[in-house]
C-alpha cells in the first residue's frame, strides 16, 4: 500500500462505527503475532485528563533516556499524531507497511473497526521499534476498549470520571466508573485521580475484587500549588518542590500528580527515573489542543474541552486571564459534536463570553450552527455564525482587540480544522 491507500483503507473501516468488545481485537492481534505481549505498558483511562497524563508520563520517561511509545486519540490534523516514538510520528512508509499487514490479517470473521485496526497497528509499531515502555491512552471507556487486550501492564491509571459518551458507557458516574475500571488487572497497581465519592467507591470495589493496589490523589499522593508554573508533589516514596509543567491550567496539576504517581509505580519494576528527568520532562512536555496558545495580540487559545467538567476547567482558566488582563474580553468560537451535552457545556462559559461565534466542523456528526444557536437562545451576548471554522477565527480576529482572548473550543475535531486552516495544512479525514 501507499500511504494514501492505507489512509483510504482505514477511513473505510469507519463504516463500522464504534463497536465495543474485545473478541475481534483479540483475534486480530493473534493473527499478527501478539505484539501487545512484547510491550511493557502503562495504560491510562479516564473521562478527562487521560491524554495530558499520557503525554506527561511519556515526556518524563523519554527525558530519562528511555525509548518511549505513545499512543493517543484522536489526532488533530495528521493521523500519524496518534502513534509516536520519543515524540516522532510514525513515518508514512512504515504506516503503509503495517497497514498492509493489518489488512492481510483481516478476514470475513475478523473485520476490525477503524480504532481496532489503528490500535493493532500501534502495537506492531511499538513492538518492532523495541520501545522500552509503551504509554497507551484508552480510546473510549475501558472494559471493551481495543487497548484493553493488554493483559499485564506495569500499572494503570483512571484520571477522572464524568458524564460523557453516556450512550456507550452509561448515564451515571457509577456506571461510567465501572466501565473505565475494566482496565484494572489482577494485582496490577492503579492510580486514581480526583473524582466524586461514588465513582471512587466503584473503582475501589473493583480493584479489591482483583487484588489491585490503589493509589488515590489526595489520599496516597498530593499536589499543591496555584498553577503549573510552580507546584509541589508528595508521593509514597518521592517528593518534589518547585516543579514546573509546560501545560497550562490549574487542572493540569492533578494530571501531573497522576503522572508522577504512575512513575512511582513504574519505578517499583526496577527502572529508575532521575529527578532531573522528571523536572525536564515536565518542563518540555507538549500536548496540542489543550489550553494551547497559538497567537498573541490578540491571544488565540485552542482547547479541546467538550463536556461540562472540562468546560468548568476552561472557565477557571479564562477567569484568571480576564482578572489578570484588565479591560480584556473573551471572544468564544464554539463548535461541538451533536451527541454532546451542549447546554451543560456552555453554562460555565456564559458569564465570561463577550461575543460568540458559532461554527461547525465538516464531520457528519457535528452539531449545526442552528442547533447550537437554539441552546444559546437566552444569551444576551452578540452571537455570530460562520459555517467554516477557519472563517470563524478570521471573524474573531476582526472583533477582538489586542487585549482580548479568542478561545476556540467545544471539540477536538473543530480544533484540528482550525489548526489546519491557520497553517495551510491538508487535514486527514480520520478524526473520530
Amino acid at each position: 500500500m501507499t500511504y494514501s491507500a492505507c489512509i483510504d483503507y482505514l477511513y473505510g473501516l469507519q463504516k463500522h462505527g464504534i463497536k465495543l468488545g474485545l473478541d475481534t481485537m483479540r483475534a486480530l492481534v493473534e493473527r499478527v503475532g501478539h505484539p501487545e505481549r512484547q510491550l511493557r505498558a502503562l495504560h491510562i483511562g479516564g473521562t478527562n485528563g487521560k491524554g495530558s497524563t499520557s503525554a506527561l508520563v511519556a515526556s518524563m520517561l523519554q527525558a530519562s533516556g528511555l525509548r518511549v511509545g505513545l499512543y493517543t486519540s484522536p489526532h488533530l490534523v495528521d493521523f500519524r499524531e496518534r502513534i509516536r516514538v520519543n515524540g516522532d510520528m510514525i513515518s508514512e512508509d512504515r504506516m503503509a507497511d503495517l497497514t498492509d499487514r493489518i489488512h492481510a490479517a483481516s478476514t470475513t470473521e475478523i473485520d476490525p473497526t477503524f480504532f481496532e485496526a489503528t490500535t493493532a497497528l500501534a502495537f506492531l509499531y511499538f513492538a518492532e521499534a523495541h520501545v522500552d515502555v509503551a504509554v497507551l491512552e484508552v480510546g473510549l471507556g475501558g472494559r471493551f476498549d481495543a487497548t484493553n487486550v493488554i493483559e499485564d501492564p506495569l500499572a494503570c491509571a483512571i484520571t477522572t470520571i464524568g458524564l460523557d459518551h453516556q450512550e456507550h458507557l452509561g448515564y451515571t458516574e457509577e456506571a461510567i466508573a465501572a466501565e473505565k475500571s475494566g482496565i484494572i488487572k489482577r494485582s496490577i497497581p492503579v492510580v486514581v485521580g480526583r473524582m466524586g465519592p461514588r465513582a471512587a467507591a466503584v473503582i475501589r470495589g473493583i480493584a479489591a475484587e482483583r487484588d489491585a493496589p490503589v493509589w488515590e490523589l489526595a489520599r496516597d499522593f498530593t499536589v499543591a500549588g496555584q498553577r503549573p508554573s510552580n507546584f509541589s508533589y508528595r508521593g509514597h516514596t518521592r517528593s518534589f518542590e518547585g516543579l514546573t509543567c509546560a501545560l497550562d491550567g490549574h487542572h493540569q496539576l492533578d494530571n501531573a500528580a497522576c503522572a508522577l504517581a504512575l512513575l512511582e509505580r513504574f519505578e517499583r519494576t526496577g527502572m529508575s527515573v532521575p529527578e532531573s528527568a522528571i523536572r525536564q520532562g515536565l518542563r518540555s512536555v507538549s500536548w496540542e489542543g489543550r489550553l494551547e496558545q497559538v497567537e498573541q495580540d490578540p491571544a488565540i487559545l485552542l482547547d479541546g474541552a467538550h463536556n461540562p467538567a472540562a468546560a468548568q476547567a476552561l472557565a477557571a482558566h479564562l477567569t484568571e486571564f480576564v482578572e489578570s488582563h484588565p479591560g480584556s474580553r473573551v471572544i468564544l468560537v464554539l463548535g461541538m459534536m451533536r451527541d454532546k451535552d451542549h447546554r451543560g457545556f456552555v453554562a460555565p462559559l456564559q458569564r465570561l463570553a463577550s461575543e460568540v461565534i458559532l461554527t461547525q466542523s465538516s464531520l457528519d456528526r457535528s452539531a449545526t450552527v442552528a442547533e447550537l444557536r437554539s441552546v444559546l437562545a437566552e444569551w444576551r451576548q452578540p452571537i455570530h455564525e460562520m459555517s467554516a471554522p477557519g472563517d470563524a477565527v478570521v471573524r474573531a480576529r476582526m472583533l477582538a482587540t489586542s487585549r482580548d482572548v479568542i478561545c476556540v473550543t467545544g471539540s477536538l475535531m473543530l480544533l484540528g480544522e482550525v489548526k489546519a486552516a491557520m497553517h495551510g495544512r491538508v487535514l486527514s479525514p480520520l478524526r473520530g
